[in-house]
């Protein structure tokens, strides 16, 4: 029988985390490359990439970075590709990568909505997909880890923010985690999702800069906001054999906001 420690080691494992040059994608590469995975990370920009990799090996981690727009459906099977190229195999996906966009209902934009649902949903899919195919369904073996958010667990209280995209996109991935898993089990695949609450991002900074980080605190029982530490031991367990028996679950991590 192994350890607690032994169960939640990461020795030996590979990880590609998108929208992983900052925020809570690089929180969480960092957490997997802790526990001794090997990590890949992804985003559109270059030059955030290349910051990721200098703050992973900074921190001991065996890192490198692919550039690539997952909105367009072109870019996904070369990236996968070329991160399975560089890892050998995947073992653990965390779909991170998404888009966020602000309207009233009555007008928003269908190319927004798009933009959104292109990314926050379409990509997870195809990521996923050609992950599956190409690594997890043949190794019989494989953790994927989208991340959703407390946004697709409710609506927005009346004057607040109007997030219609963003919500519905949300709570598509929370379903989509059900599915996913219920597919996948018998080829040993796990697929679970971490539903954030508010943390500070690039993301999120007008929402902070015009409401305030203690107004916003407010409405978590824990009376705070989430920080750079608080989704590493989630993303950890649903990553490690510490995990391997949950799948098509989806974790808050908010404070308790989405409890009360």
């Amino acid at each position: 029988m192994r350890t607690t420690q032994e169960l939640f080691s990461l020795k030996g494992k590979t990880a590609l985390v998108t929208g992983g040059s900052r925020g809570l994608g690089l929180q969480m590469a960092e957490a997997l490359g802790e526990q001794g995975a090997r990590v890949v990370v992804s985003s559109r920009k270059q030059s955030e990439l290349d910051e990721a990799v200098t703050h992973l090996a900074a921190r001991g981690i065996d890192a490198s970075a692919i550039a690539a727009d997952l909105s367009q459906d072109a870019h996904v099977q070369p990236f996968v590709e070329e991160a399975i190229r560089r890892l050998g195999r995947i073992d653990i996906l965390v779909n991170n990568a998404g888009a966020s966009w602000g309207a009233p209902a009555e007008d928003y934009p269908a190319e927004a909505w798009d933009k959104v649902m292109n990314l926050n949903v379409r990509s997870v899919f195809l990521v996923s997909q050609a992950v599956g195919k190409l690594s997890m369904i043949p190794h019989r073996h494989g953790r994927i880890i989208n991340i959703s958010s407390i946004a697709g667990l409710a609506g927005n209280p009346p004057g607040s923010m109007q997030t219609l995209a963003y919500n519905t996109s949300k709570a598509a991935v929370i379903n989509f985690t059900r599915t996913l898993a219920g597919e996948w089990g018998r080829y040993g695949i796990t697929v679970n999702s971490i539903a954030p609450g508010f943390f500070p991002s690039k993301m999120t900074k007008g929402i902070l800069a015009a409401v305030g980080a203690e107004a916003l605190a407010k409405d978590a029982p824990l009376n705070r906001l989430g920080d750079d530490e608080d989704l590493k031991g989630a993303v950890v367990l649903f990553a490690s054999d510490a995990g391997k028996h949950i799948t098509g679950q989806t974790l808050a991590i908010d404070g308790g906001v989405s409890a009360v």
